[in-house]
């Protein structure tokens, strides 16, 4: 299980800690895969954070041995073999507009799903995130997070079997894309929607690390 450890800073506005999901943070590490150094201004255009917070994170993965200070410029930071392991990051391998193909037809399936009366679930929420968002020629699968809602309740507790089947389907078998159960944190860090289509540009902060 990944652990972190940061200091936990109050906004003396609101009175609410501006800590970063460990989620988040895992995310931005698994794109810094293939980048031999990256910086504090990645990180916050990432995960649309403060450089206060920024700061406070990379602090608290340099502690973990995730990331080291780049030995050209102290400026710049460099993702361990640790960091690149507990993150999942592959090897990016898949051309960036085979990617987006993919995620055009993920989009499709989903539409065509949610406007047939029949299928078992609506999807509420759909965004996509990773490097593919970045200029990069090749990059790794994208990940998406999904939001399942049952049009009709059913009994019994297998639910969670029902919909990891469902995002089976939807996944069409293509590794150029990772289905997950949506999480909040998704919304709150750049990402692209397959329901609404452009990319979030608002700065948000949310709780969890």
């Amino acid at each position: 299980m990944v652990s972190i450890h940061m200091p936990s800073r109050k906004s003396t506005a609101t009175g609410r800690s501006d800590t970063v999901p460990i989620a988040a943070v895992m995310s931005f590490l698994k794109e810094t895969r293939g980048l031999l150094t990256w910086t504090l201004k990645d990180l916050q255009k990432s995960l649309l954070i403060t450089a206060l917070q920024a700061h406070d994170v990379v602090t608290a993965l340099e502690l973990q041995g995730y990331v080291k200070p780049s030995e050209d410029d102290p400026h710049e930071w460099v993702t361990t073999l640790n960091g690149e392991a507990v993150s999942g990051s592959k090897n990016p391998r898949f051309a960036r507009e085979n990617v987006e193909k993919a995620l055009n037809s993920l989009r499709e399936r989903i539409h065509n799903s949610n406007n047939d009366s029949s299928s078992p679930y609506t999807v509420t929420e759909a965004v996509a995130f990773g490097d593919f968002l970045e200029a990069r020629a090749q990059v790794q699968a994208a990940d998406v997070g999904i939001r399942l809602v049952a049009r009709q309740s059913k009994s019994g507790g297998k639910e969670s079997v029902r919909k990891r089947e469902f995002l089976k389907r939807f996944r069409a078998r293509d590794v150029k894309m990772n289905l997950l159960p949506y999480e909040t944190w998704m919304s709150g860090r750049s990402h692209r929607s397959l329901l609404s289509g452009p990319v979030r540009k608002s700065r948000s902060r949310s709780s969890g690390l």
